[in-house]
């Protein structure tokens, strides 16, 4: 039975370095942030929540884009860097939280899973998958974004992304698919 990456896996990540995959200077993932904002169109967002929000660089990007955003993220050190680097953005909070294990109480309108949906079990992306389809609002965006390298993780990128999309046929549909060298990212949306 695979099982998802565990919270001493990402602490052990942590302790090593601040910032294990370079989220605040390395070009892939500037470039990815890019592609992540140019995905919303624009659009503004009643509530959000980013599903892995490690260090806070993505959720810094967000934030002006959301009247309330959360962050969560399965270990506290990098919680702590994300609070510091978003502290002039009171509408923004964090917590402590392992998904699909605990969820947030609330309905999003914006629900980001950025390099987080591989490190989980299928059976875990499936839960995953029917929790957000029970804290969606009309007219919701879901973005994924997959790193499609190989690893030892439970899950590809592909299949990750799959799975979910699959997991969630029917409440939300396929809006835009993008695949770039080393990732791709998907744009769910409910009608």
């Amino acid at each position: 039975m695979t099982r998802s990456r565990s919270a001493a896996h990402f602490q052990r990540l942590y302790d090593a370095s601040p910032d294990p995959w370079g989220f605040a200077g390395n070009a892939y993932e500037q470039a990815k942030y890019r592609q992540t904002l140019e995905a919303l169109d624009g659009r503004r967002f009643a509530s959000g929540l980013e599903i892995g929000c490690s260090i806070g660089v993505l959720t810094r990007m967000l934030a002006p884009r959301c009247e309330a955003l959360l962050g969560i993220d399965l270990v506290e050190q990098p919680l702590a860097a994300a609070r510091a680097r978003c502290a002039d953005q009171p509408w923004v909070r964090f917590r402590r939280m392992r998904v699909p294990g605990a969820w947030p109480v609330g309905r999003f309108d914006l629900i980001v899973l950025s390099e987080v949906l591989y490190f989980l079990a299928p059976a875990d992306i499936d839960r995953t998958a029917g929790l957000v389809c029970g804290s969606l609002v009309p007219g919701v965006c879901v973005i994924l974004v997959n790193w499609l390298g190989q690893s030892d993780d439970p899950c590809t990128g592909d299949e990750a992304a799959d799975r979910f999309i699959a997991a969630t046929a029917g409440p939300l549909r396929v809006a835009r698919q993008v695949r770039e060298p080393g990732y791709r990212l998907d744009l769910l949306q409910a009608d």
